[in-house]
């Protein structure tokens, strides 16, 4: 068929062209909305999940929902090699301006951004021996007022965090709306940085303002969250994504290819939700794959097969190949014991999201090294 009218998106972060199986995280979502708007007081929201399963896409779903209800939104990627600060203040930066042009007192919006830009360059070091810092550590926010003083420049991260994020959410209450940050990958924020964000978020949830995080990561996000305060626990409103059952991956594949007059063989959706294992991301894969190798409508279960080797060589490569290079010589050993367990045990490769088995190659040393460590996640899940 026509690859260029091909409706699969397998991507990172892509939006799927259907995004079936998570209408009920996106009606809690809108309950969260509705009750802040209302004054009710209510939790941060943490998503969890495997590599694959959509925590991505579906945060950006839900930062279209707080836009839909003129809300001030701002999201950022953390990274183990950054501190907060930076991105902090260019999402709070983004969520505010979006909020000035509905405020009725300029000079609030500019005392904010005067906290929002000392706050920003708190983090710019030192250099070595009290030098100045180098050229790439100079960043400047694109903020035009001078920077306030005496208001979330202390230098410690958790003060400064619960101030600044204290004073956007009285920003928004002037508006009579709220604030949303969305944070990805949020099991790489440093452990002094997911402290602060947790300390933020518990004053906010105790003056009842209307400031949330929304936070997405790897199943181990809670754990994170959990040793830097042990309130945590308490504190967020926790939504495990996982694979989608088997109505919402038919849905998934025939909803797009209805919409290009394409229809499926009940045959070939029972292949293709065996080969992807309810995964988003793999059936977004089978489904490109099945869909340019198909010669016409209906799709049958032979143009799965046919398709399936194409798919299962992209996986290796683009999905598992990246992380398998990335392992310890003792998570190498790890995922050839899985690999070999499903063997010998006659179970399918899409216990673990798909089919393809990988050929592990001798670890690079005879042995884990001193301070490696065996992976306790399967493949994907790091």
């Amino acid at each position: 068929m026509d690859p260029v009218r091909n409706p699969y998106a397998p991507g990172a972060g892509q939006r799927p062209p259907e995004l079936a199986g998570r209408g009920r995280e996106l009606d809690v979502f809108d309950i969260v909305l509705e009750r802040i708007a209302r004054g009710r007081p209510e939790r941060s929201l943490m998503l969890t999940g495997l590599r694959g399963v959509g925590k991505t896409v579906l945060l950006n779903t839900l930062r279209s929902q707080a836009i839909g209800r003129l809300w001030g939104s701002g999201k950022i990627e953390a990274r183990p090699d950054q501190s907060l600060r930076r991105p902090v203040a260019a999402a709070l930066h983004m969520a505010v301006r979006e909020l000035a042009p509905r405020h009725r007192a300029p000079d609030r919006i500019d005392a904010f951004l005067g906290v929002l830009k000392a706050f920003a360059q708190r983090s710019a070091p030192a250099g070595r021996g009290g030098t100045a810092p180098k050229l790439r550590d100079r960043w400047q926010p694109g903020i035009d007022v001078p920077a306030a003083s005496g208001r979330a420049d202390s230098g410690d991260i958790e003060i400064d965090l619960v101030e600044l994020l204290s004073d956007a959410a009285a920003v928004a209450s002037d508006v009579g709306t709220g604030i949303a940050v969305f944070i990805d990958e949020m099991q790489d924020l440093g452990p002094e940085d997911v402290s602060a964000l947790c300390a933020a978020c518990h004053e906010l949830s105790q003056l009842g303002a209307p400031l949330i995080v929304v936070g997405a990561g790897l199943p181990h996000l809670p754990a994170v969250l959990s040793a830097a305060k042990s309130y945590s626990e308490r504190l967020f409103r926790y939504q495990r994504i996982d694979r989608l059952d088997r109505i919402a991956a038919d849905q998934a594949l025939c909803a797009p290819a209805e919409r290009e007059e394409v229809e499926y063989e009940q045959k070939a959706l029972d292949l293709l939700y065996e080969k992807s294992g309810g995964y988003p991301y793999f059936v977004q894969a089978y489904g490109k794959a099945t869909w340019d190798h198909a010669p016409r409508s209906p799709i049958t279960a032979a143009d799965v097969r046919v398709a399936a080797p194409e798919a299962e060589a992209e996986l290796a490569v683009g999905f598992f190949g990246s992380r398998f290079e990335r392992a310890t010589p003792a998570e190498r050993e790890y995922m050839r014991a899985m690999a070999t367990l499903s063997l010998v045990e006659g179970e399918s490769g899409a216990a673990y999201g798909t089919t393809w088995t990988p050929r592990c190659p001798p670890p690079r040393s005879p042995g884990p090294s001193a301070g490696s460590r065996p992976a306790s996640h399967p493949p994907g899940t790091r």
